[in-house]
């Protein structure tokens, strides 16, 4: 009897796992085949890209990125990429194509090396350092 329970238990988690599965290909295959030029996307291998044309005969798109083209497989596109959403704290701090903070007090130093650092943190790093040589 508890042989059977079990089965039955199986039996009904395969079906939802495959049910589940199945709804993500559905889904996946409905977004690939609504693919129209001009929408930004994303392949799977992470290659950023607009289509310029959708070739339904063979299930091929045209991408275009960095003034380049290449031909991809309908298959190899992963998703659609949406554009940013600016704010308007980033319009305003943005003059002529470098971005500025909004006040001084959003401004963080970051310091290129360990010299830069206060001397109680660079003592704790030194500490730390010593600890992990000691540990080797």
């Amino acid at each position: 009897m508890e042989f059977i329970i079990l089965i039955v238990v199986l039996l009904g988690l395969m079906f939802f796992m495959s049910s589940r599965t199945r709804k993500q290909q559905k889904a996946q295959q409905e977004f690939r085949n609504d693919l129209q030029p001009g929408q930004e996307v994303m392949t799977a291998s992470g290659l950023f890209g607009t289509i310029v044309e959708v070739d339904e005969g063979s299930d091929r798109i045209t991408l275009e990125s960095a003034g380049s083209r290449s031909v991809w497989l309908r298959a190899a596109i992963s998703k659609k990429v949406d554009a940013p959403v600016a704010s308007d704290v980033a319009d305003e701090s943005i003059s002529a194509g470098s971005i500025a903070p909004a006040d001084d007090a959003d401004v963080i130093d970051v310091p290129d090396d360990i010299s830069g650092l206060d001397t109680a943190q660079r003592e704790y790093r030194e500490q730390q350092q010593r600890k992990d040589d000691e540990g080797k």
